[in-house]
């Protein structure tokens, strides 16, 4: 079984990264902004859905960056199979959501939601020269981390 997996890299004007702090079911994630694909839907839909969930916040997708080119299997089902697509993003307006300066700085309420649903998360930017592949969690946005790295340093 595939899983398909899509995520916004989005670089501010102060050449900060976003990233997301995510508390699942005990497993404490830094990733790029994103998340599964749905049956019907392009992986373009699914990323302005995505961001529109997860930030209320509307994005322009500029460019695709990678595609997995590796077999990566799920942390979370051994029987699937990651697959996932990385794009280049941009606000097409201001974040309205509150931003935290601390990885995983999660308030009262979201911990009350975490009782719940046992999945919370929180975003921050992380500064160009303090990003590297070694702030994110998972194997496939390490690489995906340095083909961005790569190509911001080309420009």
């Amino acid at each position: 079984m595939f899983n398909i997996r899509v995520y916004g890299m989005l670089v501010n004007e102060k050449k900060e990264i976003l990233v997301s702090d995510e508390l699942i079911r005990g497993h404490r994630i830094t990733k790029f902004c994103g998340g599964g694909l749905e049956h019907g839907e392009g992986t373009i839909d699914c990323l302005k859905r995505e961001f529109l969930e997860e930030m209320n916040l509307q994005i322009e997708v500029t460019d695709h960056l990678y595609t997995t080119d590796f077999y990566q299997q799920s942390a979370f089902n051994k029987e699937h199979q990651i697959v996932s697509i990385y794009y280049l993003v941009k606000a097409i307006e201001s974040i309205k959501i509150k931003l935290t300066n601390t990885p995983f700085q999660f308030d009262d309420e979201q911990m009350n939601v975490y009782a719940e649903t046992q999945q919370i998360e929180s975003f921050r930017f992380i500064e160009w020269d303090k990003f590297s592949e070694d702030c994110l969690t998972l194997p496939i946005d390490k690489v995906a981390s340095k083909k961005l790295k790569e190509l911001y340093s080309t420009m």
